[in-house]
């Protein structure tokens, strides 16, 4: 159910979760650290923490941090096949992190672990089946990530995945890719949709940490300035097109081998792992993603060369992982300023369709007038 009275639009998702509002800002590698994920929640929304490219104890330092800035309710990401994975559960379990948020499928004993602890979890999904799957492991709620979503993304655009996903499955479904407004939660919710999650555009935010020198880069950027590339790690992920990119497309294989070892390397430095549970994370890629051996070699790439260029601000040496939605973002608002623009545009909107009903229609002042997330209450 959704209600529309002003200053409240609230789906079933806010419920779930204990937020205000049905917008949720991502964990992106590097970007989503505790100073973006707690202005997140702290303006009402949902943020989350990427775990990733920490170690456990960063992770703890980082959910601490949060926790100073906001006292209201937040997430963090988790790689199902990271080799220290439990610790990581337990670590959410013992803080009450509210949601804990997956790129690739957790397993059900993980579901289990995170669902008795009190912990709501919500992978991310990239087609009908991935979420009819999950659904049956007994996740609390998805988020259906279409074609022209930033970062590793499948082949379906939004505007066909959201409303598949979402009648197929008995739970919330945040839509992600391509918003970035008040029109873009309306449209979400008209697909069926519980809320949106967004990466991009939390990104190009006062809060991000990423140097003003690359957001520069965002936001000169077309949304015809972005290319779906397998160069990278060997899994399809859309970032800015760069001389970079172009030269990892055109690299001999032997070569791109041996700057993946290398990358792999570099972040068993960075996340204090064991050179055994380096090997143990790359099998448990090969079993559980089904991504081919060279596939897993080259894995480490990708959040070596985001770091390059979104933490080192150098991007001439990374890449820049977005969405097509940054050739449609022009400044750098506060994240509680994007929060309130997308919540006021988004009911003016609302009321605005109003006008195509009757008069006398007792959905237009009840504000059931939205399909879908009754559904999935």
């Amino acid at each position: 159910m959704i209600r529309t009275v002003p200053g409240s639009l609230h789906t079933s998702f806010c419920d779930l979760v204990g937020v205000r509002y049905p917008v949720v800002q991502t964990g992106m590698g590097w970007v989503a650290g505790a100073r973006l994920t707690s202005a997140t929640s702290e303006a009402g929304g949902l943020g989350i923490l990427a775990s990733a490219t920490m170690s456990l104890e960063e992770l703890g330092r980082a959910v601490a941090e949060v926790r100073s800035r906001t006292s209201r309710p937040f997430g963090v990401n988790l790689r199902s096949d990271h080799a220290q994975v439990g610790k990581f559960v337990d670590l959410l379990v013992g803080e009450e992190v509210a949601v804990a948020s997956f790129a690739q499928a957790p397993d059900p004993k993980l579901i289990e672990r995170l669902q008795a602890g009190g912990v709501v979890c919500i992978p991310t999904v990239a087609a009908r089946r991935h979420a009819e799957k999950v659904a049956a492991w007994g996740v609390d709620a998805v988020i259906a990530q279409g074609h022209e979503g930033g970062g590793h993304t499948g082949p379906i655009p939004t505007s066909l995945l959201l409303p598949e996903v979402a009648a197929a499955v008995d739970l919330p479904v945040l839509g992600a890719g391509g918003f970035k407004d008040g029109r873009g939660l309306v449209a979400a919710l008209a697909w069926g949709a519980a809320g949106i999650a967004m990466g991009t555009r939390f990104l190009l935010t006062a809060e991000s940490t990423v140097p003003d020198q690359v957001k520069a880069l965002y936001l000169a950027a077309a949304v015809t300035d972005t290319v779906v590339t397998t160069a990278v790690d060997g899994v399809p992920q859309r970032v800015i097109r760069t001389p970079l990119i172009r030269r990892l497309e055109a690299s001999f294989p032997p070569a791109a081998a041996a700057r993946s070892l290398a990358s792999a390397l570099r972040l068993r430095r960075l996340t204090g792992t064991k050179r055994a549970d380096l090997l143990r994370e790359g099998l448990a890629m090969h079993r559980h993603d089904g991504l081919s051996l060279r596939q897993v070699a080259m894995a480490a790439n990708a959040p070596m060369l985001t770091r390059a260029a979104l933490v080192a601000g150098n991007p001439e040496a990374g890449i820049l992982p977005t969405g097509q939605v940054a050739g449609l973002i022009e400044s750098l608002p506060t994240v509680a300023e994007v929060i309130t623009s997308i919540m006021t545009e988004a009911e003016e909107v609302l009321r605005g369709l109003g006008r195509y009903l009757p008069a006398e229609d007792p959905t237009l002042a009840s504000g059931r007038g939205i399909p879908g997330d009754e559904a999935r209450r």
